[in-house]
């Protein structure tokens, strides 16, 4: 009687963490047995009247906290700690089940079956609370908006299982039906019960988000599994022209100089002024270049294929943007009298890889990435492209100085600002692409930071580029660094 008393009392002053700490240890080298139960029972009892989860499940629970710093937690980690066969814990996906329905452990079958725990989850438990997921109801459309960016994000770094995904994307749709842009997706034949109803979100969010008007398969390729046959589906429909949002006139192939690009896309104007008329955003009057962080842990790895020499010469570009490397780089470049930043051009045919190696090296060298399409920074307007070309700079070094590694810049599709300057130029059109190749020569010289522009035609190439460019790589063929000359 006296024991029962002291466990009450204890309990009373029992906390998720702790817990969660108790049940770990009475769990090992127990199988999960009966002995177990017995023994963490009150515990167990603590944790499921807390979390309003099974008992079965807080044990599972509990296993995956002790492992909450990582993202890649598997059942066949505990076989040797609890002493059981993986057939043991299988039994458990019932329980696992719960736990993910509840969003309090996310899972991934990309590579394997794997789980992880959020961090706001962590964050709710160590204040002994409860995670509740946010409220959904009558938010405005840029808060709507926000909202899908968010559980994009989650989704991308596998924080976020993905048919909680289009869970929570329903949900956010049905209970906001007053917002305009919600009731403009009907006229594309689009409505939440739809297999394109998660792909259609994240198009309409990358261009309100982001501006982004050079949509490729790689930003959509997170919303499926690997070989998933909807995304080979959808990929095909895309690629050939016959897909819902093509025939519905809800997206468009991007067009450079006249080519079409098969594998890039952009929302139709007259479906931005039907879906984000509410947003009022200034993107709406023309296009805006591409010049959203992109976190390096959001770049799927890809295998990329080269001869040898190649191979050899993009791991040694990857080796040299190592943070340590990069670091001694700008040490030895001060002392050559050079500028601290990096500059360097990769230049070949279309498809030949050269956006892809570039976001390959960012995830390896774990830097950001702010990605411009420098074809789309033209503006129309005399004198708004200088000041889309000095504002991409500006915000630039802005983000240099708030992190902890350099982000990379790429300049993709560098011909329109890298060829021939105009001698002697009289028409404003080659006034104004003078003037952005000034700017540009300018910022690269008191450049502090990485810059990688791609271009498909260098033979063009303005020679004061190429003596600022601190490598040149055609297709990944060959580059000089200034002290090697």
């Amino acid at each position: 009687m006296v024991m029962q008393t002291s466990c009450k009392k204890g309990m009373e002053q029992m906390d998720l963490l702790q817990a969660f700490e108790i049940i770990v240890d009475k769990a090992k080298g127990s199988s999960l047995g009966e002995k177990f139960y017995q023994e963490a029972d009150p515990y167990l009892g603590f944790v499921s009247d807390k979390l309003c989860i099974s008992k079965r499940a807080s044990a599972i629970m509990a296993l995956f906290a002790d492992r909450c710093d990582d993202n890649h937690i598997q059942f066949s980690d505990y076989t040797d700690f609890l002493d059981c066969r993986i057939l043991s814990l299988l039994r458990y996906s019932k329980e696992t089940e719960e736990l993910v329905d509840k969003e309090y452990v996310c899972r991934s079958k990309d590579e394997g079956l794997y789980y992880c725990i959020p961090m706001e989850v962590m964050e709710a438990f160590q204040q002994n609370q409860r995670y509740i997921p946010s409220d959904v109801e009558e938010l405005t459309a840029r808060e709507l908006f926000d909202k899908f960016n968010e559980l994009f994000t989650k989704c991308r770094r596998r924080k976020l299982d993905r048919q909680i995904l289009k869970k929570k994307l329903r949900a956010l749709v049905r209970k906001n039906e007053n917002l305009a842009f919600v009731k403009a997706m009907s006229t594309f034949d689009i409505d939440e019960e739809d297999t394109e109803f998660p792909l259609f979100l994240l198009f309409c969010t990358l261009f309100v988000i982001d501006g982004d008007d050079d949509i490729r398969y790689h930003d959509l390729e997170f919303l499926y599994e690997e070989g998933e046959a909807a995304w080979r589906w959808a990929k095909r429909g895309l690629s050939q022209g016959d897909h819902l949002f093509l025939v519905e006139k809800f997206i468009e192939y991007t067009n450079n100089d006249g080519f079409v690009d098969r594998e890039s896309f952009k929302i139709t104007d007259d479906a931005k002024k039907l879906l984000f008329s509410e947003l009022n955003l200034s993107s709406m009057r023309g296009v805006r270049p591409k010049g959203g962080m992109l976190s390096f842990e959001d770049i799927k790895p890809k295998q990329l294929f080269y001869n040898s020499k190649e191979r050899k010469q993009v791991d040694e570009l990857a080796t040299l943007l190592e943070e340590e490397h990069y670091q001694s780089i700008r040490n030895r470049l001060m002392e050559t009298n050079f500028r601290s930043g990096f500059a360097c051009l990769f230049y070949g045919a279309p498809g030949t890889g050269k956006t892809e190696t570039v976001l390959q090296i960012a995830r390896k060298t774990g830097r950001d990435l702010i990605q411009v399409n420098v074809s789309e920074v033209k503006s129309m307007w005399v004198g708004e492209s200088e000041k889309n070309i000095k504002g991409i700079f500006d915000d630039y070094k802005q983000k240099v100085k708030q992190s902890v590694k350099a982000p990379i810049l790429l300049f993709n599709e560098a011909d329109a600002i890298i060829g021939k300057r105009q001698v002697g130029a009289e028409r404003a059109v080659e006034k104004m692409e003078n003037s952005i190749q000034n700017i540009i020569l300018q910022e690269i010289e008191q450049l502090d930071g990485i810059l990688i522009a791609t271009t498909n035609l260098a033979e063009n190439m303005d020679k004061a580029f190429e003596r600022r460019f601190l490598m040149i790589q055609n297709s990944l063929h060959q580059y000089h660094l200034p002290w090697q000359k």
